[in-house]
Order: C-alpha cells, then structure tokens, then sequence
C-alpha cells in the first residue's frame, strides 16, 4: 500500500506557479492548465490522476486564475478527500474545499434549513436497520438479518437512483436488480420506513443529499447563493456518481461549465449501489465543446501487469469497454505474473502464506503485501494461514485505524504531553520529536522491538509503530515540528481516515482494495463461481466482475500471483474451474474472442473539431437545453437526447421507430453485444422523431456520436429515407 507516512508526502512547497507544474507528463500538464470550461479526464489505473488534478487546482490558485475559496473540489471517500487536501496544502492550495458529496452537501444543509424549511435540522440516523426491522414489522413481513441487511440495501439504492416507492417494481426489473424478498414487498417496506422516518423527525444518509437537492430546486435565492460561493468544481471518480449525486452536482453548476471531472469507465465496480459511467461516458454529448484529455501513461505497475491488465479488457464487451483505456507502463520490467492451481481452498492459503513469509524473509515488506478476494467469507482462510505461518497481517474494512483503543489512548497521551511536556519526567532526555513520541509511547506499549508471535499483542504493537514511523517522516520533513504539531497533524488524518501505515500484510476484499496499491498482489479464488461471482447472470453483471479483477491487477506494482483452488475443502470434488476471465491470458488456456479495435490511446481532445467525423463546434458559451415544443430549459439526460419534455406531444413516425428497432437487433446480434449498445431507445426515439435526411442533421441528435455516425449512419438515414436496408441473420 502507498506509504502513508512517506516522507515525500511532506515535500517543499513549489516556490511559482510554473515550479507547480514540474515533473507532470504532457497530458498531466494539459489537465493542469486547462483551467477554464468543461475538462472530462479519462484517467486509466496508475496513470497520476490525484496528481493531475490537485496539480491543477494549485495552479490556478497559485496564478491567480483561480480563489481558493470557490473551488470545489469532490470526491468519493474520506480518506480521498483527506488526502487531496493534504497534497493541495503542500503545493501551496490551502483553502480549497475538498470534500465528499455527502460531506458538501451536509455542511449546506445545516447551514440554510434554518433559512428554507426553520427550526433545527432532524437528526441523521447513523444505521438504518432498525428503522428498516420496525418498517417490515409494520408491514407485518418477516426479515431475518440477512434480508435486512438486503432491503436495506434496496432502500438505498432507490435513494441514489431518485426511485420512489411506487416506482421500486419497475426500476428493479428495468436494472435487472434480484430483490431479496417480492419486489411490491420491498415496495411496502421502503414506504413504511419514509413513514416512520417522518414519524420519528430523523432522516439518513441519502436523505443528505435529497434534501439538500430539493431546496436547490425550490429555492432560486438559495441555490444563487451557493452557486456565488462556489464557481469552479473538480469531481474525482466520476465513474461512481450516482443519479441523486449528479443532479446535485448540476444545482451546483446552474449554467456554467467550470467543471473538470475525472474518471475511468473500466473501473465501475459500484453499480449495485446506483453509481453509474453513464454521466462519464456521456460528459461530450453534455459538453459538446469539452476538452478531453486521456491519461495513459501507467507510473504504478510493471509491463508485465499492465500487460495482464490490458489483456483482460480487451476480453471486455459493452459500453465501458468501447472507451477503455490501453494503458503503457512507465516502469521497467518486472517478473511474470504466476498463475498456480490448488487442489483445495486450505492448500490454496497455505500456499500464499507460505509465498508471503518467503518474500518478507527475503526483505519485502509485510506492509507492501496484500492478498485480495471477492467476499469478505474468504478472509477467515487466510488470517488463519498467515497467523499459523507467523505473518503479521491487517484487515482492511475491519476496525479503523483511529478508532483502535490503542491508538486512542496513545492520541490522549501525545495530546497531554504536548499540552504539559515540561513538566513530564518522560519527555526529561529527549531531543527531537521522534525521540519525544517514543518516550511517550513507550508507556502505552511500544517497544523498539516488536513482541514474538503474532495476534492482539502484536496488533496493538504494529498501531504504536506506525504512529512512531508518523512522527519520523513528520519530523525529517519538517525540522521545527513540535509535539503540538503532530497532534494537530493526527487530528486531521483522524478526521480524513487518513491512516499510517501498519506493518502487516493486508487483507482485503477487491471492492475495498479500490485506491490503493502494493509491491505485490495476491489475487487468490480466481474461479468460476466466484469469480465471476455465481449470482452475477446477466452480461453487465459479468462484465462488472472483469471490471474488477481488472482493479485488483492494477493494484500491484511489481509482483502478481493468481491463484484458484479446484474443490472448496480437502477431499472435495475437484470440479471448479479457472476464471473464463483468464482464458488466453494465463498458460495453456485457448484465447476468447478480442475487441481489437475497442479502446485509445492518451492524448487530447478539444472539442468536436476538424475532419469528418465534425459533430459540433465548439461553443463561445453553452446555452441550455430547452424543449423544442414548449420551451422549458431540460434537465434530464433523457429529456435532453429527445429535446423535448417528456410529457410533451411527441411527432415520432411510428413505423420509423419500429423499423430502427429491428435494423438494431440485427446489428447487435452481429456484434454479440446489448440492444443498446448500439443506440439506446431514447436515442432511436429521437432519430424517429428528428428523420434526419443528411449526415450533419443525424450527428446533431444526442447519442450518435462520431464513432456511431461513421459505422451506422449509412443505415440509419437509409432507414429515414425509407428504404430497405440489407439485412443480416445471425449465422452470417
């Protein structure tokens, strides 16, 4: 994992504007400078975006182009927006808001109730489940703990995804979501619980981000106000926004275009919790005059792994895949990825203990070690291989680092001697920090030398440790640090999760491995069945699933072992199989049919420009959307590809539609990909209803981008034009 306590994470703060663009590529020096209007990155695994990025935000501000003040920058998780924060502080960026959408959207929410709804905001219920226990009791429905825990989940997915109760049904079955229980159950659930919540005065997490969005739309003076503070915005992970998070976002906007967001639709791994690459992949249909930059150039793994990785999605069908990204390494060679078999599951941990303790034997370490698997069931295995090898390891997911009650006590004690250090006999023979933190430490536990063995002691030795390693790095980075410092320093790593790092291997599930890396990766139950994962039936749902195993190659810089077991327990029936993800990518096996041609390469785009493949130029400034029946400035994406509201008269030919329709199950049969991924219905829809007779009139309509114009077009206007277009069957 990235060393959090690296002493380059306190580097000196860049003396010019121009000093802040050292050291970037080409196209991270584009994204840095590109300060004005709608910016899209396309970020591929380890190409430096956090870089990119916060470099950018530092530049502005340190030119002057940009008030720190009215930069808003968002992103997914704590730790991330913790970390963007830091980086920022340390190229002269300090003031800059980096937060998370809840985050953001809670500190408004607070600040206007008393100015929109009055009185005191209700109270955020921390979990839902109780509500959700009271809500199925209500109902008189029956859940064990597992099927609370599933509803609850459906709950929050409807919330994200803007679906209300009546609409659950529906949306469920349009997603190709499994619900835990009869959908119109679920349905009954969910509104019971809004009931309740409304009862009870409280509201949840995702109420943060309705309510903050419906005083946006209902309140103009509000929504100005925020939108004065606020008139730069920078969105990190863009791949993972959901609906309601989106929505937000454009209040936030109003009819600007200052944004910059960043992302990879190759790394969507979050769907089943409403995030969507819709709004990534869709960001040029938005923005026409956008300019979009790729970043390709892979700094973090070797040619080896970023050759597995590659490998893997040019396997890779739909959407995302037709915007992957090839990624190139920076690095120099490394060794091959290993690929072994195990006859058993218990073999199989064995086996990668026994690997582990050989590599920190030979001084890699355990810290930059990390073992990924696709549910967190698998964990228990492994911490038991790892414990009866003697290796030190660390659950991620499990505990937070500043919540252990060692590392609380030890912030309670560092906090004390900070506050009355002279007058404590510990602190008598010290020199420097480091040597100050040791001596207080050593009254919780820490000694300079680990215990024997491993499990709680250990543990909460390794806890100390990294708070000793902390104040090192902190001290050789800042020569006047004091005690006071530090804690401060611990404090905001506190409130950003931002931890050090523990010396242990970690343990981790390939969902919460997501943002960080390792010298070394073992992938272990790469099979069928769990990988893709059994439950996952439909093409998107496995396609997910190679989305993330490709997450958890890229996380490794150096070394990769993958690892599958043929029988679940010893003695077992040895009918499992490899991954089909790993078919033609490891030894032996027969290659799956390609998609050579999916993909690009890193470079820049500025807008729509030059050639033949012109879809629109790039605007002076953007003007909204606005229904070409009534008017009225659109919002939704939906609404937008027809150019008209929804509820509005449509002068759709009919019979054009149908024909549009047929024509696209041919194409993609012949293509062995989704209906829509060759034009959604809205797209078709607004086709059938704009009859385009010339191939600028077609390139016009929201969803027919070049690619799409220049492959069907030919058919597409012979079909307006009402003549017959040849027709394939699916054996040709």
């Amino acid at each position: 994992m990235t060393a959090a306590t690296h002493s380059t994470l306190f580097p000196q703060v860049p003396d010019t504007p121009d000093a802040v663009l050292e050291g970037l590529d080409p196209e991270q020096r584009e994204v840095a400078t590109a300060l004005h209007g709608p910016v899209c990155v396309l970020a591929g695994a380890g190409t430096g975006k956090t870089r990119a990025i916060t470099h950018r935000i530092a530049y502005g501000v340190r030119a002057g182009m940009l008030q720190p003040s009215s930069v808003l920058a968002v992103t997914f998780t704590n730790r991330a927006a913790g970390e963007m924060r830091g980086r920022l502080r340390q190229l002269g960026a300090a003031g800059v808001q980096a937060r998370t959408f809840h985050s953001a959207a809670l500190r408004q929410l607070q600040y206007f109730w008393p100015k929109a709804v009055g009185g005191s905001m209700p109270r955020i219920v921390d979990r839902k489940i109780q509500i959700v226990a009271d809500a199925a009791a209500a109902c008189r429905i029956r859940l064990d703990r597992n099927e609370l825990r599933d509803a609850a989940a459906e709950i929050e997915w409807s919330k994200v995804t803007r679906t209300v109760p009546a609409d659950y049904a529906a949306a469920a079955a349009k997603c190709g979501r499994e619900a835990p229980r009869d959908p119109a159950e679920i349905a009954q659930i969910y509104t019971a619980y809004e009931d309740l919540k409304r009862d009870r005065a409280v509201i949840d997490f995702e109420d943060v981000l309705l309510l903050t969005v419906g005083i946006l739309q209902d309140r103009h003076d509000i929504a100005e106000q925020v939108r004065t503070q606020y008139q730069h915005f920078v969105v990190d992970e863009y791949q993972d926004v959901s609906p309601l998070q989106q929505r937000l976002l454009e209040l936030w906007l109003g009819e600007r275009d200052d944004l910059c967001v960043v992302g990879d639709a190759s790394q969507t791994i979050y769907s089943f919790t409403g995030a969507t690459p819709d709004h990534l992949l869709d960001f040029r249909i938005r923005h026409p005059g956008a300019t979009v930059v790729k970043l390709v150039r892979d700094y973090r793994s070797s040619p080896q792994v970023v050759h597995l990785a590659n490998g893997l999605l040019a396997q890779a069908r739909g959407r995302a895949a037709d915007h992957r990204l090839e990624l190139i390494s920076q690095r120099g060679p490394g060794p091959e990825p290993v690929y072994t078999e195990y006859t058993d599951e218990p073999a199989e941990a064995e086996g990668a203990a026994r690997r582990i303790r050989d590599l920190i034997a030979s001084g890699v370490p355990a810290s930059e070690i990390a073992v990924l698997f696709r549910t967190n069931s698998q964990s228990e295995t492994y911490e038991q291989a790892l414990a009866d090898a003697g290796v030190p390891y660390q659950l991620r997911g499990a505990e937070r680092f500043f919540d252990r009650p060692e590392v609380r006590k030890a912030g309670v004690a560092l906090r004390g001697a900070a506050r009355f250090g002279a007058n404590d006999s510990l602190l008598a023979d010290t020199v420097d920090l480091p040597s100050q933190v040791r001596a207080v430490l050593s009254g919780e536990g820490w000694t300079s030398e680990p215990p024997a063995g491993s499990g709680a002691v250990r543990e909460r030795w390794e806890s100390l440790a990294a708070l000793v390693n902390l104040a090192q790095d902190f001290a050789a980075a800042k020569h006047d640090a004091t005690l006071a410092d530090l804690v401060a320093e611990l404090d905001e790593r506190a409130g950003a999760q931002h931890a050090p790092t523990v010396q242990g291997v970690t343990l981790a599930s390939l969902h919460s491995a997501k943002g960080l890396e390792w010298d070394v990766v073992f992938l272990v139950g790469v099979a069928e069945g769990m990988m893709p994962i059994t439950y996952a039936k439909t093409d998107e749902q496995v396609e997910e699933e190679r989305r993330l195993l490709y997450v958890g190659v890229t996380r490794a810089r150096e070394r990769l072992h993958v690892s599958w077991a043929l029988s679940r327990s010893p003695g077992g029936r040895p009918n499992r199989r490899p991954s089909r993800f790993l078919d033609g990518l490891r030894p032996g096996s027969a290659a799956t049919t390609g998609r050579a041609g999916a993909g690009g390469s890193g470079g820049i785009e500025r807008g729509f420009t030059g050639g033949t493949t012109v879809v629109a130029p790039r605007p002076t400034s953007r003007t909204p959307a606005r229904c070409r029946v009534c008017g009225r400035t659109l919002r939704d994406a939906g609404e937008m590809k027809l150019m008209r509201c929804e509820d509005c008269p449509s002068d759709m030919d009919e019979g054009l539609y149908e024909r549009l329709r047929a024509w696209r199950a041919v194409q993609a049969r012949r293509s062995g990909q989704p209906d829509f991924c060759v034009f959604t219905d809205r797209t078709l829809m607004a086709i059938a209803e704009a009859e385009p007779t010339t191939s600028a009139e077609l390139a016009r309509i929201p969803g027919v981008i070049a690619r799409k114009l220049q492959r069907y077009g030919a058919d597409v206007l012979a079909l307006c034009a009402g003549q017959e277009v040849e027709a394939v069957g699916e054996g040709d």
